[in-house]
Order: structure tokens, then C-alpha cells, then sequence
């Protein structure tokens, strides 16, 4: 059995078919369920982002897996499966487990080096757990998974000045509008991202900061510890009527503010520009209403664009996370190729014990005479000589774990031993 990962992200297909494949925390147990429930999967994880959808498993066979997967996105994006599987990329083995490492290191992002993806690696991890989705392959990965995160943070500089995709979002439109501070402005969500961008509005020296959330206590809460203002749902076309500045970043699964919504409310402004950051996936508010006149929307197709433009000086910070990743996979490896055989190994002692009691058993009526010494000796003799016999072949399979020549080892072993 091998580890699996099949998925889509930011940079293999469009926004609109990316968030029709994102999986809310709502929606999570479930689809863990529906993957789990394919014949030729032992365990699940699933990651769904704003800039990915990635589902790791434990797959029995590769192809019939892999088949399993491409129906499971396509039905999620209600796309063929033909049509889907040229965005689509799949990794096994070492592979997936370096394409984990990348997403939790932060280097596969949007905006590269950004601290919210290894929060997300571990949230999707619990969720899994919880679900009894994932089991003791999974858990080793996602387990070294987040060390590798979290030593790139450390040991690198790649997060260091870094926005997050909130903070992004919120450096992103103070470019746009030459300045943040003055403005007034309006945040729709009060979850991890929401209050990530109210408090870049507050570094920034906005003073006007609205919250408007589905939860209103959550969005008092918030605005509370930051000095700013909740608004009501029921208010929210007045606020968007008055405020310069639209920032979004719900977890909603469907849009929350319509074309015919945006219309309404642009009426109310006398056609006084705004300015919208969307950076919801799947969006909060409807794409076609970037067309009403003083409308501009940006999305994450933008933020990465504006993200892309300040690459440059983090060049040797990327490379220095790649070949971290490097050596931390060889790592990953050697205790997962360890683990693999441990039970093998493990076994094979074990019958070598079973037949070494059993054959003293056998002799048992020939050893009453003897005295307590020498029964030890006769003990530590036979202990000796199963131990010296299984050496070798232990030393030959650990050895050769994970190759080619070591599945046959193990099947010869299995064989011969009955194990």
C-alpha cells in the first residue's frame, strides 16, 4: 500500500473551477466518508484551501485509486471526469509526501511563506482523526508534515515580513487605493481570515473598521477586541452604501452578496466608487458585478498576481525551505520505510519463539531431571541460536526496505515462515 495524493490548486486551474471543488468545514466529515467508502482506500485526509484541494490517501492499488479520486472531484465540480483530469496532478509515494511538505513549509502559496496553511494542515489532520479517517500511515506523514512546517519558519526566513493571505488582501488594496488610513472600511467574516484582515486594517491606522458576520456575537466579539464596529446583517446595505472599502473572506459554501445586491447598493452611493478584495473561495460576492459601473472587484486571481510581483527577494529564502523539504523527506523515509518492515520483522521473531518453546515443550519430559542452571542454559543456548539464525535476515530486509529486491524479501519471508 502507498501513499496517494491527487488534487488541484492555484496554479493548474481557474478560480471559477477551484472553488467548485472547495470543501467547507461543514461539508469535510462527509466527504472523508464518501473517499474512505471506495474499495481501494484504507485512509483519508482531506485539504481544501483557498488555494488548493488535495485529498492524500492510503491506496491498496495506484490506478483504481486514482480512478476513484478523479470521479470524486468530478462530481464535486460536476465536470466530466475526462475534461477534469488535465487540471488534475497525483503524486505517490515519496512524492506525495514532498508535495505535503511544500504546502505545510508554505512555499506551494499564493503568497509564498504565508502562516495560515499549516493551521489548515492541522485542522484537516484533527478532522481526520476525528473521523477515524486516518490511520497510522497518514498520521506518520501529517505528524512530520507539520515539523517540516514548522522548522521552515524557524530555521528559514521565509516567513519573516510575510503577509498572510489576509494581510495580502489588505496590503493589496492599500495599493490599489494609494492609502488605507481615512478610508472607511467594511470586513465580512469574523473567522481566522476576517479578523486576520482587521487587524492589518488596525496596523495600518484605519479607524473605521466595520465587522459584519453571519454569527452576530462573533463579529461583536471581534470588534470589541479591536476597537472597531459590528454591523447587523440587516444593515449591511447601509454600511456598503457608505464605506470606501469592501474586504471578504467567509467560509460560506455559496456567494453572499449578488449582482442584483451590489446594483442596489451602488444606487444608494450615487454611484460613488468602491473598491471590493475578495478573497473568499469560493467567492462571497458575484464576478459579474465587477461590470456595474464603479465597481472593482479583486479576487485571489489578483492576489496572487500581487503576491507574484514581490517574489523576487524571497528567491534564496525558496530555496533554501526546497532543500530543507529535501532532507526532511529522506528523514520522512527512513522511519517510514522502518515502520514498514517493523511488523515483518517483528512477526518473524516472534515464529522463530514459537517454534523454539514449542520444541522445548516437546522435550520437556527428557528435561525434568535437570536442575534450575541448567535449565537457564539450556534457555539462553536455544534464545542464542534462533536469534543468530533470523540475524542475517532481518539485517537483508531493513536493508533493502522499500526497493524492489526488499518486496521480495518480505513476500519470500512471508512464504517460507508462513508469517
Amino acid at each position: 500500500m502507498s501513499v496517494v495524493v491527487v488534487g488541484l490548486n492555484h496554479r493548474t486551474v481557474p478560480l471559477s473551477l477551484l472553488e467548485r471543488v472547495t470543501i467547507d468545514d461543514a461539508r469535510l466529515p462527509k466527504a472523508l466518508h464518501e473517499v474512505l467508502s471506495q474499495d481501494h482506500v484504507s485512509e483519508v485526509v482531506v485539504l481544501s484551501t483557498c488555494n488548493r484541494t488535495e485529498v492524500y490517501v492510503v491506496a491498496e492499488k495506484f490506478h483504481p485509486a486514482y480512478g476513484d479520486l478523479r470521479s470524486f472531484f468530478s462530481e464535486m465540480a460536476f465536470v466530466a471526469p475526462e475534461e477534469l483530469a488535465g487540471h488534475l496532478y497525483v503524486h505517490d509515494a515519496d512524492q506525495a509526501a514532498a508535495n505535503l511538505f511544500r504546502v505545510a513549509s508554505g512555499i506551494d502559496s499564493a503568497v509564498i511563506g504565508e502562516a495560515e496553511i499549516l493551521g489548515q494542515v492541522r485542522r484537516a489532520w484533527e478532522v481526520a482523526q476525528a473521523e477515524g479517517a486516518s490511520g497510522s500511515q497518514l498520521n506518520l506523514l501529517f505528524r512530520h508534515a507539520l515539523e517540516v512546517g514548522k522548522r521552515a519558519r524557524t530555521e528559514t526566513a521565509i516567513g519573516r515580513h510575510v503577509a498572510s493571505v489576509s494581510t495580502a488582501a489588505v496590503a493589496m488594496a492599500g495599493q490599489r487605493l494609494g492609502a488605507l488610513d481615512g478610508r472607511s472600511i467594511l470586513v465580512m467574516g469574523a473567522g481566522e481570515m476576517g479578523e486576520g484582515m482587521v487587524r492589518a486594517l488596525a496596523t495600518n491606522g484605519v479607524t473605521d473598521i466595520r465587522i459584519a458576520n453571519r454569527t452576530w456575537e462573533n463579529a461583536a466579539d471581534l470588534a470589541e477586541r479591536v476597537g472597531g464596529r459590528a454591523i447587523r446583517l440587516a444593515d449591511l446595505d447601509q454600511s456598503l452604501q457608505e464605506v470606501d472599502l469592501l474586504l471578504t473572506g467567509t467560509g460560506a459554501s455559496s456567494m453572499i452578496l449578488e449582482h442584483a445586491d451590489i446594483t442596489r447598493v451602488m444606487t444608494g452611493r450615487a454611484n460613488r466608487p468602491i473598491l471590493v478584495v475578495d478573497v473568499a473561495v469560493p467567492r462571497d460576492v458575484d464576478p459579474a458585478a465587477a461590470n456595474i459601473p464603479g465597481v472593482t472587484i479583486l479576487d485571489m486571481d489578483d492576489l496572487r498576481a500581487f503576491a507574484e510581483a514581490g517574489m523576487a527577494e524571497r528567491r534564496l529564502e525558496v530555496e533554501s525551505v526546497e532543500t530543507m523539504c529535501i532532507e526532511e523527506l529522506d528523514r520522512y523515509l527512513s522511519i517510514s520505510l522502518a515502520r514498514e518492515v517493523a511488523p515483518l520483522v517483528s512477526r518473524l521473531h516472534e515464529r522463530g519463539e514459537e517454534t523454539r518453546r514449542a520444541e522445548i515443550d516437546r522435550l520437556q519430559s527428557r528435561l525434568g531431571n535437570l536442575d534450575d542452571r541448567q535449565i537457564e542454559a539450556i534457555e539462553a543456548l536455544t534464545k542464542g541460536i534462533v536469534a543468530k539464525m533470523l540475524h542475517q535476515p532481518t539485517v537483508r530486509l531493513k536493508d533493502a526496505a522499500g526497493s524492489s529486491r526488499g518486496e521480495r524479501l518480505a513476500e519470500a519471508l512471508r512464504d517460507l515462515f508462513e508469517l
